[in-house]
């Protein structure tokens, strides 16, 4: 068990309260952070505060500010955004439930682990874990830590349950205005079942194992090389570039190689080859800013 929890709380449905621990259940892999480097002496580059026609100022003259109308800003002291901040209540209310299908994965932000806090919480803990997973339902609830309040949703997971913060509805984009523009016709049937034949070919269970950064081995393997080590070797995969035109052969060609040759996955996804389609270029949106920070 993590030494540290993300959060501690209760978990309440209707007069249940159970007390249970959120800790993370991601890592962010960071890979290989790059610096800016003078060249001539190799010492790091800096970058230093300033304001223009001033120059360089002191942490203590900073403040954060918002703008309402170019170049004019409403002010705001750590004092004032500290009393606006959400008071955790240290409760995690189910409110509703919902079935996993409704809700789009676009939705999804970031999952934790939740596991009871102690042996008394654990039968309570048990008894809606197995509620939701014989229900096949998700709860949702809002949760307040560290200022902000959030969307969650709670599921079964093994002997735990995992809990997911949820992006709200002015976060997401509509999809619809990016995809206005694209065609509304079928497919060929026979493209259509070309498609599926190699769709099926490729079909397998998901492991996450065989996936990783190519790119990060890449640029590893480089850094090692430079300063002279042997570096390990990184497995790759080559896309050759094709200039076939024509759909249904890069298809049928695409499926005869796959009987011979199965797909090897590592990296993003299995190469897939490529085919030039004359396609009506789709506006692009501007996205609108996060209003959470």
């Amino acid at each position: 068990m993590p030494a540290r929890a993300y959060w501690t709380g209760q978990l309440r449905l209707a007069l249940v309260s159970i007390p249970v621990e959120i800790y993370a259940a991601t890592r962010s892999n960071a890979g290989i952070a790059l610096n800016q480097i003078h060249k001539p002496s190799g010492k790091r580059i800096k970058l230093e505060k300033t304001v223009p026609g001033i120059g360089e100022v002191a942490a203590e003259d900073i403040s954060k500010g918002y703008e309402v109308e170019k170049g004019e800003y409403v002010l705001l002291s750590d004092a004032e955004l500290d009393e606006v901040k959400l008071e955790s209540r240290q409760t995690f209310e189910l409110v509703q439930f919902v079935d996993a299908s409704e809700i789009d994965a676009i939705y999804f932000e970031k999952p934790y682990y939740v596991v009871p806090k102690d042996d008394l919480a654990e039968e309570a803990f048990g008894v809606i874990r197995d509620a939701l997973k014989a229900a096949k339902k998700v709860g949702l609830g809002q949760l307040a830590m560290r200022g902000h309040e959030y969307l969650c949703s709670l599921k079964p997971c093994g002997r735990g349950m995992v809990m997911e913060t949820l992006r709200y509805a002015d976060e997401v984009n509509k999809a619809q205005q990016f995809f206005r523009d694209i065609p509304d016709a079928k497919p060929p049937a026979e493209l259509l079942e070309l498609a599926t034949a190699l769709i099926d070919k490729r079909t397998a269970a998901f492991d996450p194992e065989k996936f990783h950064d190519r790119y990060d081995e890449a640029l590893r393997a480089l850094i090692d090389t430079k300063r002279g080590k042997k570096p390990a070797r990184a497995e790759t995969q080559s896309v050759k570039p094709s200039n076939v035109i024509d759909l249904m052969a890069a298809l049928k060609q695409s499926i005869e190689k796959g009987a011979k040759e199965p797909a090897k996955a590592s990296g993003s996804a299995a190469a897939k080859p490529v085919a030039k389609a004359v396609a009506k270029p789709v506006a692009k949106a501007p996205r609108p800013a996060r209003k959470r920070a």
